[in-house]
């Protein structure tokens, strides 16, 4: 059996959990599997390499950012197969580009494209264990590239596609994905099963428990994965097609996130293509945006608003400055002083009223919504950033989640 894990940073913090990550390896190794294992950066040392180049420039290079950042994982995999090998078990330690993964040209967010597994298969034909970086590859420029926060979820997935792995494991500090962020609402119940969708809903609306990009991954390839905890040997939540529990759960989760802001332009001619020619730009400087309202037409022109990551925010409003004065705008606002707030869940699709309910329990707590998304499995509000919080707590108790009665 082929057994992919991925441990977080804080699996890896210290060489004392360093030392428990090999013991549990090696436990599972020398029960007869093949171990494929991808780890993270230690701890916050990415924040700390961000800080440090910022001391450095405010405006780094990305490609120089991307081998700043890289080296991360290369201390984390070098001092994991130093504590497989002590406890006398071989084991390979492999950069993303040693491990043959392969990306896009984009810096900072780059996209897996292929993995040459070559060197991966003559290493576990050797009986050794891979301890593999997360996070990163290499581009047709011969440039180290990475995977943007969370690419190491995403670095495991592939992997498991790459090798035909029997199972994956992504260790996290938390036993499991969760009603919401036990954190903020402290009844928060961990589920046993969720599925692709509801996941991919959650990981992007900012769930930090599963990168969005390994979600898509494990989808496409059809990979169950079991989110556990790197503590303790309790049973975690598995992501896979189907559940029986969205059969009984109309919503599966509430989740939020503070890394949004938003942007509007007013003035906008109303005329075919120049909604294409916005968010044409945004596309081509690799800004993905999510939430786009455009109002009523007046006098011949509109507003749009729209929604990207506060670390997008400066490239955009560059983008955005760009633009108007192309497509004839007026000109453009933005508020960074906003979060996200949205309820998920594959049931809502099929029971009428769930918007109603949302937008009714924000009212009763007096929190006003700026906008709103909504699909088949998710309705999306911003909300004032002070007031996240509460309207987390305030839609956790309308949907009763703190009685889903799972471990």
């Amino acid at each position: 059996m082929m057994i992919v894990q991925k441990f977080g940073g804080t699996s890896v913090g210290d060489a004392s959990r360093i030392k428990n990550v090999a013991r549990r390896v090696v436990e599972q190794y020398r029960q007869g599997n093949q171990m494929v294992v991808v780890v993270s950066a230690m701890g916050d040392s990415t924040d700390d390499l961000i800080d440090l180049s910022r001391q450095i420039t405010d405006s780094p290079s990305p490609r120089e950012m991307d081998m700043l950042l890289s080296t991360g994982e290369q201390v984390s995999i070098a001092l994991l197969a130093m504590a497989i090998k002590n406890l006398g078990v071989e084991a390979v330690s492999l950069t993303g580009p040693q491990a043959g993964i392969k990306t896009d040209v984009y810096y900072s967010k780059s996209r897996i494209t292929a993995v040459d597994n070559t060197r991966m298969r003559a290493e576990l034909a050797k009986g050794k264990i891979l301890i593999v970086a997360g996070f990163q590859g290499l581009n047709e420029y011969g440039d180290i590239t990475t995977l943007g926060r969370g690419g190491s979820d995403t670095t495991a997935v592939v992997l498991s596609a790459a090798l035909q792995a029997d199972l994956c494991e992504i260790f996290t500090d938390v036993d499991g994905v969760y009603t919401t962020d036990p954190r903020v609402v402290p009844e928060a119940c961990k589920l046993d099963t969720i599925t692709y969708d509801e996941m991919l809903e959650l990981a992007h609306l900012g769930a930090a428990v599963l990168h969005p990009r390994a979600v898509e991954c494990a989808k496409l390839y059809n990979i169950p994965l079991h989110v556990r905890c790197s503590f303790n040997n309790h049973p975690g939540t598995i992501v896979k097609e189907e559940t029986d529990m969205e059969k009984n759960m109309i919503i599966t989760g509430v989740t939020y996130t503070k890394n949004v802001a938003k942007l509007g332009i007013f003035g906008v001619p109303d005329q075919p293509g120049i909604a294409y020619m916005i968010f044409k730009n945004l596309a081509d400087n690799n800004i993905s945006v999510d939430m786009i309202v455009q109002s009523s037409m007046r006098d011949g022109v509109n507003d749009i608003s729209f929604t990207v990551t506060q670390d997008d925010l400066r490239r955009s409003l560059e983008t955005i400055e760009e633009t108007i004065k192309v497509v004839g705008a007026q000109g453009y606002t933005h508020d960074a002083d906003v979060a996200m707030v949205s309820v998920v869940g594959a049931g809502m699709n099929s029971n009428p009223g769930i918007a109603a309910m949302t937008f009714g329990a924000l009212a009763d707590a007096d929190i006003n919504i700026d906008m709103i998304s909504t699909s088949d499995i998710k309705i999306s509000c911003i909300v004032k950033n002070n007031e996240a919080e509460q309207a987390v707590k305030t839609l956790h108790k309308k949907f009763a989640l703190d009685s889903v009665g799972q471990n």
